[in-house]
């Protein structure tokens, strides 16, 4: 969750690729794996009154956002550790108050060390937007439709890679680089976080995996 926008992620994998995939050998003996990534939303995840289901295959929002999630995440991604395989990521918007790219990109991210898929650099991500002429971070809704110019922004923060930044408005230069400063040092920020929940799961994992760990019941 990021404000009172909710992701759930799921990941699927790696499995064996089929089809045309599976043979297509002309490049390489061991073609690199694949990652597919799918965007979903619940009926009653936006805050408006529209309650339309939206179908991840045909809508043009979420296809769009999906592909920029596939790319930025397999920027990550070390898909050449699974050669013939593919792994499925699958978001689905719960709540959507904003930021939704964001904070489905920092729950893929999160899905994936936890199905211990091997990656670069966490992928963290974060919106920052020239709201009345002041500059905000994790721009929510109706600061959005508010508008101004509003950036969605994924780095590796380890690495300092700037993997998306999407811009749909016209700004300044000194504008962007304001927002676009403002957007990396957000990311940073969740950054923060996202490594000590890692941190918190990867001690429980292995706490578990000692027999230290107790289940009580309320």
């Amino acid at each position: 969750s990021m404000g009172l926008t909710t992701v759930l992620a799921r990941v699927v994998g790696p499995m064996e690729q089929r089809g045309g995939a599976q043979n297509n050998t002309s490049n390489s003996s061991q073609p690199q794996g694949s990652l597919e990534v799918t965007l979903g939303m619940a009926p009653y995840a936006p805050s408006s009154s529209d309650r339309r289901a939206l179908n991840p295959n045909t809508d043009r929002r979420l296809l769009e956002q999906a592909h920029l999630l596939q790319k930025a995440l397999g920027a990550s991604v070390l898909l050449h550790l699974y050669p013939r395989s593919k792994i499925e990521l699958s978001l689905y918007i719960l709540e959507d108050d904003g930021g939704r790219l964001s904070a489905a990109i920092n729950a893929g991210t999160l899905a994936l060390i936890d199905a211990g898929i091997a990656m670069k650099d966490m992928v963290c991500a974060c919106s920052a937007g020239e709201i009345q002429e002041l500059v905000c971070v994790d721009v929510n809704k109706v600061e959005m439709e508010g508008g101004g110019v509003v950036m969605p922004v994924a780095i590796m923060p380890q690495r300092g890679t700037v993997v998306l930044a999407q811009c749909e408005s016209r700004s300044s230069v000194e504008g962007l680089e304001a927002v676009l400063g403002a957007a990396m040092e957000g990311c940073q920020a969740v950054f923060e976080i996202m490594a000590g929940c890692v941190r918190e799961r990867a001690s429980v994992l292995l706490a578990a995996r000692s027999g230290n760990v107790t289940i009580g019941t309320q």
